[in-house]
């Protein structure tokens, strides 16, 4: 689909209304593929399943994915920016969800735009932010910039340690970009192998910070955070993290940067 819009007159669209629904099952494959463990019987078993909130991120997807297809930028060359998450009430076991997504901010960067798409429902408030070069130059303001670096020594440090297989698990629940599976897609971006999805990467980071806390990662009430490189699969990368509350400023690695996690209690 072609538009005459420019990237600006995206700003407030509205991307349609879809009723979302699942299974204990999917919030199961969603828990393994973002790390949880066989022992963490809250997260994998069916009978005292907690949903992780971050699941709503793939019942969500659909809506970055709307504006791609119509025609606001190239999917091809845009590049999700950073991603955040509020929570607003636990997500039940298994039902049917209703989510209306729109076109929030679109930031004027020069030489590329910045698409916000906020997805709401009952449950949660998301909201993409996507990197779209070439459609800068509409004359809209630039938007916030970077956070400041964390000051002083971490005072969380942890690891997060991803699989061989987790990117082949992460896509059955719906993001099925070539890149993450065949190793010829990866090269055509520059990438010597299949990379992890960038959701999967910023969820799994919560678990082991969740640990190294000692709270529960289904008690998560805000994530945030900005995508810098790629993770492959198998990696470990370390996690640096500041902590006030419940509330952990971090880094993970050089591939998420100014990212925040926040949990109930």
């Amino acid at each position: 689909m072609t538009t005459t819009l420019n990237a600006g007159q995206w700003r407030g669209v509205d991307l349609g209304t879809r009723t979302v629904s699942y299974t204990e099952r999917d919030a199961i494959i969603y828990a393994l593929a973002v790390g949880a463990q066989a022992t963490e019987l809250d997260l994998v078993f069916e009978e005292r399943l907690r949903v992780l909130p971050t699941f709503a991120l793939t019942l969500a997807q659909w809506a970055p994915d709307e504006l791609g297809l119509r025609g606001a930028f190239d999917m091809k060359t845009a590049l999700h920016g950073s991603q955040e998450l509020k929570v607003l009430a636990p997500m039940p076991r298994n039902g049917e969800i209703t989510l209306k997504a729109s076109v929030g901010e679109v930031w004027d960067k020069g030489a590329a735009a910045v698409f916000e798409v906020v997805v709401e429902s009952e449950y949660f408030v998301a909201t993409w932010s996507l990197f779209a070069p070439g459609y800068g130059g509409f004359g809209g303001e630039r938007g916030p910039s970077k956070p400041a670096a964390p000051v002083g020594e971490p005072t969380v440090t942890t690891e997060l340690v991803t699989s061989a297989n987790q990117t082949a698990l992460y896509r059955l629940l719906g993001d099925k970009h070539h890149i993450h599976i065949d190793p010829e897609a990866a090269a055509h971006i520059g990438q010597p192998r299949p990379i992890m999805h960038g959701l999967c990467t910023l969820a799994a980071s919560t678990l082991p910070i969740a640990r190294e806390l000692g709270v529960h990662p289904a008690d998560l009430v805000e994530l945030s955070g900005r995508f810098a490189a790629p993770v492959f699969p198998g990696q470990s990368l370390p996690i640096r993290g500041w902590q006030t509350d419940r509330a952990v400023d971090f880094e993970l690695g050089d591939a998420i940067s100014g990212a925040r996690v926040k949990f109930a209690g």
